[in-house]
């Protein structure tokens, strides 16, 4: 797979995301004049054969406004009422400006779970595919009026990588109001050093993220990297951009400065690109060299290679796996539940029996439902995606 970028309008299928200091002025509300520049560069692309889909925040930042509610941070049952006078708000003016150029917009709201609970994320990518199927614009946002605190993404940078990798995108574009990845928060450091291009998502690359950028934004640059390890794992590339000015996409077109994250030369399989998306794991599994170097050769995750069980979770949970220096390498789904992962860590697969009564599985973790998701991994399988991926 080639690593470098190519126009956008070269893409099959692009994730859009828009920050929501882009979309709202605290004072005024909706920008409109940026919006309906955006839906240009939008329709230029579909009439080039694009699929385009649109991550869309704002709708909080739009409902504070119309709501008159004060600045600073809102209670829970706050952001929800925003976020339901919010969104349609938002839902009317996405509509109304894609209307001009004769394409239909339709919403989409998602919350955690329906990326995480492995029948709702397929129900949900039926519903975008046939959306672009049709020729609309989905404009997808996190359902803000339900999620709480412990059951959301609370970024949308994260829901944009979902959406991309669940989708198939091979393009996701990250609009705020910072134009790239920096060596260090460019605020804070005059000597911060532009990227232009990222090959791959390596410790050092994560130590940069700095922290939000604005009040109306819950994301940073954090978020973005996370965002980035779930494109391109999924063989997704990725851009940061600022949309600060008018048609942010012509600009990228036109060369202007961004930040390009090269996509997986071996991209994970439908399956597991839900694996190692998932965001939230129930729980971890810390394992000891030898079962990290066994991990990184494709084999199944032992036992007796694991350290420590942490966590409450059930069998066939996402799990976090822990490598020996104290960083998550990889994702599976557990083969065993947490009570019993405990009783067997460190133990030989032959042993299980005589610990819980019965045969159980030689593997904690089964390679099939492994992915490897450590910085600089070359995932390496053979298998072929789910027929139902």
């Amino acid at each position: 797979m080639t690593t470098a970028r190519k126009p956008l309008g070269r893409h099959h299928r692009i994730v859009i995301k828009i920050g929501s200091a882009l979309l709202v002025d605290r004072a005024s509300g909706l920008k409109k004049e940026w919006l309906d520049a955006i839906c240009d560069d939008i329709a230029a692309l579909k009439a080039n054969g694009a699929d385009v889909q649109v991550v869309s925040s704002g709708a909080i930042a739009l409902g504070r406004t119309v709501l008159g509610l004060p600045s600073g941070a809102l209670k829970l049952e706050e952001s929800q009422a925003a976020a339901a006078v919010g969104q349609i708000a938002l839902a009317r003016a996405w509509s109304e400006s894609l209307s001009k150029h004769n394409i239909i917009a339709g919403q989409i709201l998602l919350t955690l779970s329906d990326t995480e609970e492995r029948r709702r994320y397929l129900n949900a990518r039926a519903t975008i595919n046939q959306l672009l199927n049709i020729g609309a614009i989905p404009i997808i946002n996190e359902n803000d009026t339900v999620a709480t605190t412990e059951i959301r993404y609370g970024d949308n940078d994260r829901l944009a990588a979902r959406v991309a990798t669940m989708t198939g995108a091979d393009l996701l574009v990250l609009l705020s109001d910072i134009d790239g990845l920096y060596t260090a928060p460019p605020h804070l450091d005059p000597d911060a050093r532009f990227l232009d291009t990222i090959a791959e998502i390596t410790p050092e690359i994560e130590a940069m993220a700095g922290g939000a950028a604005s009040e109306l934004s819950r994301g940073g640059m954090r978020t973005k990297i996370d965002a980035g390890k779930i494109a391109t794992a999924a063989g997704c590339g990725m851009i940061i951009a600022s949309g600060k000015t008018l048609h942010p996409l012509r600009a990228i077109e036109n060369g202007t400065r961004s930040s390009w994250f090269v996509p997986s030369g071996t991209p994970i399989t439908a399956r597991k690109t839900w694996i190692a998306g998932q965001l939230q794991p129930a729980g971890e599994l810390h394992v000891d060299a030898g079962a990290e170097r066994a991990l990184y050769a494709g084999k199944s995750l032992l036992p007796a290679g694991v350290k420590l069980v942490k966590g409450n979770f059930g069998r066939g949970d996402a799990v976090a796996i822990i490598g020996s220096e104290g960083r998550e390498i990889a994702r599976g789904l557990a083969g065993y539940d947490a009570d019993e992962a405990r009783q067997i860590n460190g133990h030989k697969s032959n042993e299980i029996e005589a610990i819980l009564g019965y045969v159980g599985r030689a593997a904690m973790i089964h390679r099939d439902d492994l992915v490897m998701t450590g910085a600089s991994v070359k995932v390496k399988n053979a298998e072929k995606d789910d027929v139902d991926a």
